[in-house]
């Protein structure tokens, strides 16, 4: 009956998308032209330049946009969506001038940057940072230092991710094209995410309500590029005009290996991505450039980011199309709004005109689609940069990870014990930074612990934080007793991928690891009832949150920290700018339900 049952939804979800998309086939076959929010890099961009300052504007306002359709309320970047692109050379300086004229504050995070030595830019709220109050300016400034590749950007307060603020940010090295084995002739950007038709707020209010029991808001769609197309009759209760949607097109050159970064940018949901009749080579995950495999389909969490190289040789037709399948058996409701297929056609060009009527024609590949979230198999990507992980720890960090329901009979998520609440106007950093400047007793004699839970100076059943003193290298052994997928994201770091699994970890997990050259990334899972060990040099002076990736997760509590250098933080003074936002009124505003609600008083 399981199999009959999986057999007829396919269909019927074969059935709707064929329907949503055939009777747009005249208007999204669109003539051969790029736009800038195409998002195709430079092709004659310098990669050996002396490093430079690379100055940028944004102006952050609230706007309704129909990007599929159907209008919703959205913040966005000088009115763009996704936002502007960031391309830089390791070695720039970076400086982003913010103009928030939005009616929340808000906060801009550097997703997978180091930010090594300006850890008060990392944009956390709560952690590195007060949010940039409405009405206000604020310059973020670091440089780009000791990594390369495909990264990206996101606010950090709330969920206001959902709600439009992302984009792009890549870091070319001067080593870029012997790093990656497979040459190509063009470089562009893909980025998938889940799409919700109500602001990220409201839905955050009612899914941290009461009774809720984990179960997290689920989209009615997802976008390419920020692009897709919506049937307005199908959809009484919205506005919606998507006279003016599309689906992205990627007109390639016949014939050349071109490559494609993909980034989840969305708040919730893993998408499995495949390009019709084409196999393709991971050449990067996660700002990692790693030895070619091949595969034909890809798997790809909130976060993580994967480039692939495809080559055009298919000589089945011109035009394939690009699938981006939610999965779905993750969510815990149904919304009957939802398609959870987004679609954009891969088409070959050459020195013929290209034919614009016709629609793909192309084949899926036969298998069934992935029914469980989790991370595609890595244990075959190897850097090609090779680094052994270090053979010797100085701890191993065991974090259970659930969702308890607890008193008033909310669910709330935790790592062991704890439970995060973000401090909007009091970030972590900041009370670390000012404990010592004022010789406070339960900050200064932490440094006397190489490692430990720092409970002394904060408190843990709200903040759990690791603190480390010096060089030192940590496992993090992570179970979850959870029913739901939990990609895990450090800030600050990168982390080798040691091992994955279902169940618990077996009894010889640390004899039988292999530490000649393992997976580096940024952001990892734990699937449900499973396990993930992860191992980091804690070397990055600061203060990183290590947290769930899921928004609605992370914002029910999902988050922990580290303070890691803690002597050289100890040492530092905060720039007058970050010291001002958390004075400045409205710096609270848009932080998500009220303290009464989290709470449960």
């Amino acid at each position: 009956m399981v199999l009959i049952s999986l057999v007829l939804g396919i269909a019927a979800i074969t059935f709707v998308l064929r329907d949503e998309i055939k009777s747009f086939t005249d208007r999204w076959l669109q003539p051969n032209r790029s736009q800038p929010h195409d998002y195709i890099l430079n092709p004659n961009w310098d990669f050996s330049a002396p490093p430079t300052k690379r100055e940028y504007h944004w102006t952050i306002k609230d706007k309704d946009h129909n990007p599929d359709g159907v209008y919703r309320p959205m913040i966005l970047i000088n009115g763009q969506f996704p936002g502007p692109l960031i391309e830089v050379n390791e070695g720039d300086t970076v400086v982003v001038h913010i103009d928030n004229q939005a009616v929340n504050a808000t906060s801009i995070h550097w997703h997978g940057l180091f930010q090594n030595g300006t850890n008060w830019m990392d944009g956390t709220v709560g952690i590195t940072q007060c949010p940039i109050a409405p009405g206000t300016q604020f310059t973020y400034e670091f440089r780009v230092d000791g990594q390369s590749g495909t990264y990206w950007y996101h606010a950090h307060h709330a969920v206001q991710a959902s709600d439009g603020l992302v984009g792009p940010f890549i870091i070319h090295s001067k080593d870029e094209r012997n790093l990656q084995k497979i040459k190509y002739a063009t470089d562009r950007i893909v980025m998938v995410q889940d799409h919700y038709y109500d602001l990220s707020g409201a839905l955050l209010i009612e899914y941290l309500a009461n009774d809720r029991e984990n179960a997290e808001p689920v989209p009615a769609g997802a976008l390419i590029n920020g692009k897709s197309i919506r049937k307005c009759e199908d959809l009484p209760n919205r506005k919606c005009d998507n006279s003016s949607a599309s689906l992205q097109e990627f007109n390639l050159e016949q014939n050349q290996n071109h490559r494609l970064r993909f980034i989840n940018v969305g708040a919730f949901a893993e998408f499995q991505i495949q390009i019709d009749e084409h196999e393709f080579a991971v050449t990067e995950v996660d700002g990692t450039d790693v030895f070619p495999e091949y595969y034909h389909r890809l798997n790809i969490n909130p976060a993580q980011r994967y480039s692939i190289v495809i080559t055009t040789n298919i000589t089945n037709g011109d035009a394939y199309w690009l699938r981006a399948r939610m999965i779905t058996h993750c969510f815990a409701e149904q919304n009957p709004e939802l398609v959870e297929e987004v679609r954009g056609i891969v088409r070959y060009t050459s020195s013929s005109p290209i034919s614009v009527s016709i629609p793909p024609s192309s084949r899926d590949w036969p298998e069934v689609i992935e029914l469980e979230c989790r991370d595609m198999k890595t244990t075959d990507l190897h850097p090609a940069h090779p680094i052994r992980a270090p053979a010797t720890t100085s701890a191993l960090i065991n974090l259970r990870t659930n969702f308890e329901i607890g008193a008033w009979r909310l669910s709330r998520g935790f790592f062991n014990a704890s439970s995060w609440r973000a401090p909007v106007s009091s970030p972590t950093l900041h009370r670390f930074v000012t404990g010592f400047s004022t010789s406070n007793e339960s900050f200064t004699e932490s440094l006397a612990n190489p490692f430990s839970v720092n409970s002394n100076s904060f408190h843990t059943p709200r903040e759990l934080v690791y603190q480390t003193t010096g060089l030192r290298t940590l496992d993090i052994l992570l179970q979850n007793f959870d029913d739901g997928n939990h990609p895990m994201h450090l800030h600050g770091h990168k982390f080798w991928v040691l091992a994955q699994g279902h169940g618990y970890p077996p009894s010889n997990l640390f004899a039988s690891l292999d530490l000649e050259n393992p997976l580096r990334r940024d952001t990892a899972s734990v699937e449900a009832f499973g396990w993930t060990l992860l191992r980091f040099v804690a070397d990055n002076p600061g203060v990183w949150a290590f947290h769930c990736h899921v928004s609605w997760h992370a914002e029910a509590g999902l988050l922990m920290q580290f303070i890691t250098r803690a002597e050289e933080v100890a040492k530092w003074k905060l720039p007058d700018q970050d010291k001002r936002l958390c004075s400045l009124e409205g710096h609270d505003r848009g932080r998500g339900p009220d303290d009464e609600i989290w709470f449960g008083h």
